[in-house]
């Protein structure tokens, strides 16, 4: 069997209609235990050799908060090309009954390879995976992964760390902006190797009259100690 098959199985197990459920509830959904903590760790470690990736972000250079961030290059390691890969159909689906229900023409096609594609054909040819990295004080501002005109409308993140061992602090918050509204947060709770998936961008909500779109943003609070370590998947690729 091959990792592309071992993703599969292991996905195969996901409650998907909970899983759907959650993302039309609140924009996220818990994947837990996705990774065992031996695959965490091999990650985790991972970030220190550069030979995996295609560049470094500096956070604090830019204005996203403190911490940096690597993106990998391609070929894409495991296990992150398979999960990429295995779990796209399984979230396709509602990418395009959401963009269905906020009026969007686009369809995404069945399995990844097609996506990407359809990327790189409009100049989006750069990975966007990558592992982020943060140390006491760090954080990761409130912001949204948008990388070309081709956006996938679901990503995900797993922890590769565990809280109250590895660090304390930096909580997975994600905001929500409903029109006429403020801001609604949500705070994620993650233990090492679990997985939430979450909007990109919008999602639909349905209303008395219809469904209306809704904005999310995610970020990461100030880590008070320790070393935290997160892969990010994202599907579509960066011009």
């Amino acid at each position: 069997m091959n990792r592309a098959d071992t993703w599969s199985d292991r996905l195969a197990g996901v409650d998907a209609p909970a899983l759907e459920a959650a993302l039309d509830e609140d924009g996220f959904a818990l994947m837990p235990r996705l990774f065992e903590p031996d695959v965490c760790r091999a990650l985790a470690a991972a970030y220190a050799d550069e030979r995996h990736f295609r560049s470094r972000v500096v956070m604090a250079r830019h204005g996203f908060g403190r911490g940096e961030y690597r993106y990998f290059a391609y070929p894409l390691p495991e296990p992150v090309a398979s999960l990429r890969s295995a779990l796209y159909p399984r979230l396709r689906g509602i990418a395009n009954r959401w963009n269905a229900a906020m009026g969007l023409e686009v369809r995404y096609p069945p399995q990844h390879a097609g996506f990407l594609e359809q990327c790189h054909r409009a100049g989006q040819t750069r990975p966007t995976p990558l592992l982020l990295q943060y140390g006491p004080g760090d954080y990761n501002c409130l912001h949204q992964d948008l990388y070309g005109e081709h956006v996938f409308p679901l990503q995900a993140a797993v922890l590769l760390s565990e809280p109250g061992r590895d660090f304390d602090g930096g909580e997975f918050v994600l905001t929500e902006q409903r029109p006429r509204m403020q801001s609604r947060p949500m705070v994620v709770p993650l233990r090492q190797g679990d997985a939430v998936v979450f909007a990109v961008n919008q999602r639909p909500v349905q209303g008395t009259r219809g469904s209306y779109r809704v904005t999310l943003r995610h970020g990461v609070s100030r880590v008070r100690h320790g070393q935290r370590h997160t892969l990010g998947v994202i599907f579509h690729d960066a011009t």
